[in-house]
């Protein structure tokens, strides 16, 4: 319950979050949402009881979903549109090296202290809280959104502030648009295959379907990280010079042939090349379908279609355990992993019906002077 109240407040109060960032833009949000987040942390080291660390928790989790849906709407804003494939995977490569050193570090810490994690974990969001303050504030002379077109996101950021800014686009218009939803769906695939179904079954799976010992889980997760950092880049950079419906493509299908791989009767070789190739399509859905919503805000300030694409990725990674655990209780680890079969051709379908939104590449001297 402690881990989860965390995802649900960042689950229930992600639209919240999505609004402030509309009112009162990328930089304020963010910086509240670290200092909440911090705060939470550091009073939970002193939590004297169950109750009240599930409280500090539950209001970590506001803070979190403050600060992550406007990081990523200031991230889609501000990159030009010849860049945020990569941006994005930059993004998504920086959640993973946190990932794979913050459990060796935390195994560390809590070696002092079973409260010390805590108070590691307030230090950095401090020192992040730090930067958003001092590093990322506006220009004197700059509006809070690029003006009328997609070209001037990356050519001007010295517009004048009586330039009117362009309204944000409306939830249900966005839903409207195929890309916005394969978008939302890919989303969807990628937190209850990653962020559900593959974390918590495969140990399992490894442990009492393979018989082997739980280094083998850990090494295929390790395989999967090593292969998902390598590709993050490339996968943003096809994304931003080819397109983001090629990179959806490679995605959602690498995606679909991991998880084949892991419905068939399997051995040891197969299960590891399955978490290479879930790797891999991991790392092509951390870019393109987030490139895909900062296409369609169009440079606006977009914090309800970034909050309700991370929401999607939510309630897949909630969802993921709790359809797969009961399939694999009833029916075995094959059918568990058949539903993640299922969401990711979903999502592939989506890919291939989409069209696409990255906008010709701009002059090379608007880049130039850009730079």
């Amino acid at each position: 319950a402690v881990v989860s109240v965390f995802a649900l407040m960042r689950l229930i109060t992600a639209p919240g979050a999505g609004w402030l960032v509309n009112r009162m833009g990328e930089r304020v949000v963010l910086a509240t949402g670290l200092t909440i987040v911090a705060a939470s942390s550091l009073v939970a080291g002193f939590a004297g009881s169950y109750d009240q660390l599930l409280v500090l928790r539950g209001l970590g989790g506001v803070g979190s979903a403050m600060f992550t849906v406007s990081a990523l709407a200031l991230l889609l804003r501000t990159a030009g549109p010849d860049q945020r494939g990569r941006a994005a995977g930059a993004f998504q490569a920086g959640f993973l090296f946190g990932g794979v050193t913050g459990p060796a570090l935390g195994g560390i810490v809590v070696g002092w202290s079973i409260r010390a994690p805590f108070f590691v974990y307030a230090a950095t969001l401090a020192l992040a809280t730090v930067v958003a303050l001092v590093f990322l504030r506006p220009h004197p002379n700059s509006t809070p959104v690029p003006l009328k077109s997609e070209r001037d996101a990356t050519s001007s950021e010295d517009a004048t502030a009586e330039q009117p800014a362009p309204e944000p686009i409306r939830l249900i218009t966005a839903l409207r648009n195929r890309a916005y939803v394969a978008a939302c769906v890919a989303n969807l695939s990628n937190g209850f295959t990653a962020f559900g179904l593959r974390t918590s079954l495969i140990p399992l799976f490894v442990v009492e379907y393979l018989q082997r010992g739980p280094g083998f889980a850990g090494l295929g997760f390790l395989i999967s990280a090593v292969f998902q950092a390598v590709t993050l880049l490339p996968g943003g950079r096809l994304a931003d010079q080819r397109g983001r419906r090629p990179a959806m493509i490679i995605g959602t299908l690498a995606v679909v042939v991991g998880m084949t791989l892991l419905v068939v009767d399997t051995n040891l070789w197969l299960y590891l090349a399955a978490m290479a190739i879930l790797g891999i399509g991991t790392a092509f859905l951390g870019s393109a379908p987030a490139a895909i919503v900062g296409d369609i805000g169009g440079g606006r300030r977009e914090g309800t279609l970034v909050a309700t694409f991370q929401m999607i990725s939510d309630v897949g990674a909630i969802a993921g355990p709790l359809i797969a655990g009961l399939l694999a209780d009833h029916l075995g680890f094959h059918w568990a992993f058949l539903s993640g079969v299922a969401v990711s051709l979903l999502a592939a379908f989506y890919a291939f019906v989409m069209p696409e939104t990255r906008i010709a590449k701009a002059d090379e001297k608007t880049v130039t002077d850009t730079v």
